[in-house]
């Protein structure tokens, strides 16, 4: 399913992701290579559930693949060109190189490779599809408006990026006909859904390594749009100048589509936001017509995200608006997304998967926000991919720079080689330079020490990143609970 290099972005990615997509059922036996990813582990668990022998490894023993043994699958660490032997069919991560032993092998048997996407797309034949995208928002809208379609009687399946705290899992295989997936966009894989129901939370600058500029990603978006089935709806945020250009264009097309924001123009108009702790509450307001919403989550971000979630389940897919509010309500949040870790010391940790710049900036604010004047946040961040780190290495110290201490680690690699002259430090500077008190800590050991020096009782840490700096916050309160005793 490669496809040769053109300057199409979705014609250089390795899969076609505009073709056809198989039945799950057609499948035979699916090995996964990088089976312990978020992604990865979900699209396997849905296809348990459903029968299917799945076999996969991972380069690293992680937590989730105890997990995935208990639920039927054989799991192996590390890649052997054996492992795949009693595969039909590949289902592989981005970050799998073309030179892994496990995939030479499988290509040299012939077997069919497919993306995750792909393989998750195989498991949604024949159901009302949704499908969440955007370049922040996406994992907890998802998470969001699944949990509110329980609330309404149904068991919609879904694959999230995250793991609801409500249910402890990030996918399910669900009996009810509505299939809702988080649609990642950074590799053009979001084409492969076909979906009934889209949401787009934002469309902003990021995944350049892939697009190479902001046009080739409002392009992709757009693209996006046009594979919602005939009849279906497009929700967006007018908040958000690439979301309401990406709606002009997909109406002009002849697209339903509906918009939420604070905006005035907003189809579903958010107001009088307030903040109550961790918790919060929004006025949704539309034809006259108004609904009150309570969230157990903090953050104008995340009203705007529950809104989504609200036209989707009740404009897409037909729902009742009370019961969409009452499950919006019950939302307990999802792991890594503004998760509080503990306390000691008088100091709170909490944790959050952000990683581009508007994702940062949101999670600063919020927590600004809550500490108020009773203490100061520590923002502790560690940039994921030297290319990200390189093209917005300004706009993620700007967005840090609003809580008064910041603490930068160096970068994670993720799936990319080193580029030369680019650390943690770029992302250093700018902090600095917007106005922060700013430690650059490049030892990752080095680190929870360092923040345990700087706060005082009453300070919130913020750790921030999608790399191994969620690992930094249970090591702090360790070190925190020790200092206290």
């Amino acid at each position: 399913m490669t496809t040769p290099t053109t300057d199409d972005p979705f014609a250089r990615a390795r899969f076609d992701f505009r073709s056809p997509i198989p039945r799950a059922e057609d499948l035979g036996t699916v090995h996964f290579l990088a089976i312990g990813g978020a992604g990865m582990s979900g699209v396997a668990r849905i296809m348990l559930a459903r029968g299917i022998t799945v076999s996969g490894s991972d380069a690293k023993d992680v937590p989730v693949l105890g997990a995935l043994r208990a639920e039927g699958a054989q799991v192996w660490v590390g890649f052997e060109a054996a492992h795949q032997q009693g595969a039909d069919a590949i289902v592989m991560s981005s970050s799998i190189r073309d030179d892994n032993v496990e995939l030479v092998a499988a290509r040299e048997r012939g077997l069919p490779v497919l993306h995750r996407a792909q393989g998750l797309a195989s498991l949604m034949h024949g159901q009302r599809r949704v499908a969440v995208a955007g370049a922040n928002g996406k994992t907890t809208t998802t998470s969001l408006l699944t949990v509110a379609l329980q609330e309404c009687g149904l068991d919609p399946s879904f694959a999230v990026g995250g793991e609801l705290a409500k249910h402890g899992t990030n996918a399910h295989s669900g009996a009810g006909d509505t299939f809702v997936v988080e649609a990642d966009e950074s590799d053009g894989s979001f084409l492969v859904y076909r979906p009934h129901v889209a949401v787009v939370t934002n469309v902003q600058p990021d995944h350049l390594d892939f697009y190479d500029t902001f046009t080739v990603v409002e392009a992709a978006y757009l693209e996006f749009a046009r594979t919602i089935e005939p009849g279906g709806l497009l929700v967006t945020c007018a908040d958000d100048d690439g979301a309401r250009r990406l709606a002009e264009a997909a109406r002009a097309a002849g697209t339903r589509v509906v918009t939420y924001g604070f905006s005035d123009d907003a189809d579903l108009r958010l107001e009088d936001h307030r903040a109550e702790g961790l918790l919060s509450s929004v006025r949704l307001s539309r034809d006259g017509r108004a609904h009150s919403l309570r969230l157990a989550i903090p953050g104008r971000h995340n009203a705007l995200n529950a809104a989504a979630a609200f036209i989707a389940a009740v404009d897409g897919l037909g729902q009742d608006a009370d019961a969409v509010l009452a499950g919006l309500a019950s939302f307990t949040g999802t792991r890594r997304r503004f998760e509080p870790k503990g306390s000691a010391g008088g100091v709170t940790v909490i944790d959050d998967y952000a990683h581009n710049a508007g994702k940062v900036r949101a999670v600063v604010e919020t927590a600004v926000g809550l500490v108020g004047d009773t203490g100061r946040v520590v923002a502790v961040f560690q940039p994921h991919l030297y290319s990200r780190t390189r093209d917005f290495a300004d706009a993620l110290g700007a967005g840090l720079a609003q809580a008064p201490v910041v603490v930068v680690m160096d970068v994670y690699a993720a799936r990319e080689d080193p580029l030369p002259g680019v650390t943690g430090e770029l992302v250093a500077d700018a902090a600095r330079a917007a106005g922060a008190e700013v430690h650059y800590v490049p030892s990752w050991s080095a680190v929870a020490a360092r923040v345990a020096d700087l706060v005082r009782p009453g300070d919130l840490v913020l750790t921030i990143g999608a790399g191994d700096v969620t690992m930094i916050g249970p090591e702090l309160l360790c070190l925190l609970g020790e200092a206290r005793r």
